[in-house]
């Protein structure tokens, strides 16, 4: 992505605050003159005080100067809070907008990108677009004008001398060219590199019960010093390349100031210049290299955003893989059947993982779906609420079509109570109430109890107030299971999905879930992905997918008498 389209990107991110851009540029334009006006008040300074001696300048010049810096002190802090506003604006606006982007994404978009890349995206990167933003380009618009003026005092005092200055700058701005294009080329390795530190932060903090039972500390921590490490030596490669650029910079300043020496005080001495005319032509020289060298001390800061501004627009261009299409309508109320018609779905577009795939469920009814791993279970699950798109055939529900229908309407008509239990760092109310923030305090008391969940909470301390921690790591997982099967009640949808959500308790714990999951099942059309066959005995039909196809379908007892893949699977759990 070039510069150009960037920085128009970021001028349409500017745009919806167009008035006060206006009045910065204009408080940017009052500097910019009145640092001209205190470059050109050194010629009378000198010629009429020191030179001619006069009484009257010497009583006036004292308070003009006065008021002069007064009045650019204004514009100039004018200046910084509008465009410091504007840039601040812009980034929570950047930031609110990037994590909406992420959470419109398909699953298989967090199943491709690491957690750590995605925080680092929108804390990192977005903080060095604020710093691009609110802090250079705060000083790069008001550095620009107030060199714009000073040209025009210099030309307006000495035309020749204004000359020398011309090949002063272009020469000041060729290193500050070639450096930036070093830094954004640092800046990018810096970003990945800090992402990956992100990444490595991320999996060895919410695996450290994993890392401590293997005793992984020592790996862990080598592997995080390897990669701050990297990012070392490219910050040490960013310092290197800016301690070149300054000295270079003030050599540059230092013979075009000599020049100007050389040639302005061979005019003062034959008499085509006055003292004052040379001193004030020399001010404003300075005063115009001065913002020249603030840019090369900046550059690193701009390139660094830019860098970063690439990073995220390159997120904002990926387009979710799932969304509701144009013209589509909310899905009724569900109360007859689910069809699925000849599906097929993978997830390269090679291999497919379900083939042909033909199943009728009624409103109502409990289906069990049971499989070797990996034989597509979770798959076809995921499939009804549009996790992913099926490739080939339908996906029915009362006859419609789950691909026109919004997405929103969809999957407030589903619950899902998985293996893995989400559960998030607030308390015991907000984690029940998830679904729906709406619900009175008798609600989720009434799913808590459904949910056998009511007596521990009680006993807790704080009750429904208790903070349960990261992923609810203060509960059990026998306590954190029956929290998420609340939510699910809680939420009253007509159709569930239980994916093998007792698989990883204890017995004790796996017998309260059970009760509470009979709860949560009564009068819902019910999908249930098990592992532990007895807990599906009761299912009013259980179907067996092998390598991506239903091979066998029936109640327990039918399948057992075919003496297939069901038995196998069913003796294979009892011997063991």
């Amino acid at each position: 992505m070039s510069n150009k389209i960037v920085l128009s990107r970021l001028y349409e991110l500017i745009l919806p605050y167009r008035f006060l851009f206006m009045l910065a540029m204009f408080a940017a334009l009052a500097v910019a003159g009145l640092s001209g006006a205190q470059a050109y008040m050194v010629k009378p300074l000198l010629d009429k005080i020191f030179f001619e001696k006069s009484a009257y300048f010497l009583a006036i010049l004292p308070f003009a100067l006065v008021a002069l810096f007064a009045v650019k002190g204004f514009f100039y802090g004018l200046n910084y809070f509008l465009l410091a506003k504007i840039g601040q604006t812009v980034i929570r606006d950047m930031r609110t907008r990037v994590f909406e982007h992420i959470h419109l994404q398909s699953l298989s978009f967090f199943h491709k990108t690491p957690t750590g890349e995605l925080i680092s995206r929108v804390i990192t990167d977005i903080n060095l677009m604020q710093a691009a933003i609110s802090t250079a380009v705060v000083g790069l618009l008001r550095d620009f004008f107030q060199v714009i003026f000073l040209l025009i005092v210099i030309f307006t005092m000495n035309w020749k001398l204004a000359l020398i200055s011309f090949f002063l700058i272009p020469a000041a701005a060729i290193p500050i060219v070639r450096f930036g294009r070093i830094f954004r080329r640092i800046s990018t390795m810096m970003q990945e590199q800090t992402a990956e530190i992100s990444n490595i932060m991320h999996e060895s903090i919410t695996g450290a019960p994993v890392v401590k039972a293997f005793t992984m500390e020592q790996y862990e921590s080598k592997r995080f010093s390897t990669q701050v490490s990297k990012l070392f030596k490219t910050m040490l490669e960013r310092a290197k390349y800016r301690c070149i650029q300054h000295p270079l910079m003030e050599i540059i300043g230092g013979i075009g100031i000599a020049l100007i020496l050389w040639f302005g005080g061979k005019e003062v001495i034959i008499g085509n210049a006055t003292p004052g005319t040379f001193f004030a032509f020399l001010t404003a020289l300075i005063m115009v290299y001065e913002p020249i060298k603030k840019v090369s001390r900046i550059n690193a800061v701009i390139q660094e955003g830019l860098a970063a501004a690439v990073r995220i627009f390159g997120l904002l261009d990926q387009k979710p893989d799932i969304l509701s299409k144009p013209g589509a309508h909310d899905l009724a109320p569900f109360e007859k059947v689910i069809t699925l018609q000849d599906l097929q779905f993978s997830y390269d577009g090679k291999n497919p993982v379900l083939k042909d795939i033909n199943l009728t469920v009624p409103a109502g009814e409990i289906l069990a779906i049971v499989g070797p791993s990996g034989s597509g279970k979770s798959t076809l699950t995921n499939l009804i609420p549009r996790f992913f798109d099926i490739e080939k055939g339908s996906l029915l529900i009362d006859g419609v079509n789950i691909k026109d229908i919004t997405l929103k309407s969809l999957r407030n008509q589903i619950a899902i109570v998985t293996q893995q239990t989400i559960l998030f760092n607030d308390t015991i109310r907000e984690n029940i109430a998830y679904g729906d923030q709406n619900k009175s305090e008798e609600d989720i008391k009434k799913a808590a109890d459904a949910a056998h969940a009511l007596t521990f909470i009680e006993a807790l301390p704080d009750g429904f107030n208790t903070v349960i921690g990261e992923s609810g790591i203060r509960l059990s997982g026998g306590e954190r299971q029956r929290l998420s099967i609340a939510r699910a009640i809680l939420k009253n949808a007509p159709i569930l999905i239980l994916d093998e959500a007792t698989s990883a308790l204890d017995t004790e714990s796996e017998r309260e879930v059970q009760k509470a999951l009979e709860n949560l099942m009564k009068d819902r059309t019910t999908f249930v992905i098990a592992h532990r066959l007895s807990t599906i005995k009761n299912a009013d039909r259980i179907i067996v997918i092998k390598d991506g196809r239903i091979i066998e379908e029936g109640t327990h007892t039918n399948l057992l008498s075919l003496k297939g893949e069901y038995e196998t699977l069913y003796n294979m759990q009892y011997q063991d």
